[in-house]
């Protein structure tokens, strides 16, 4: 049974990672998700090209529900275990 589930596995992740890239390529093709109204060329997903970004987002707007250190750990955990998971699969 070992080997059968290592292999459906395996074409799982494959299958994973070509559906993945097939979505990636048609969101690129088409553009999807773009607003015409903020066509800013190359620079189109950069928040700091939008008109007046300063005024949508300002400290004054936005308060953390957490602390920043405890955010920087639970990003470098996640990032741990989606390594550990990843070697896991692999």
């Amino acid at each position: 049974m070992g080997e059968k589930h290592h292999k459906a596995g395996r074409i799982a992740l494959w299958i994973t990672i070509v559906a993945v890239l097939l979505v990636c390529l048609y969101i690129i093709v088409t553009g999807t998700g773009l607003d015409e109204n903020l066509d800013f060329g190359a620079g189109a997903y950069y928040y700091t090209d939008i008109p007046e970004f300063e005024k949508i987002v300002n400290n004054e707007s936005y308060s953390p529900a957490i602390s920043t250190p405890l955010a920087i750990f639970l990003f470098l955990a996640w990032g741990a275990f989606a390594y550990w998971l990843w070697k896991k699969i692999g």
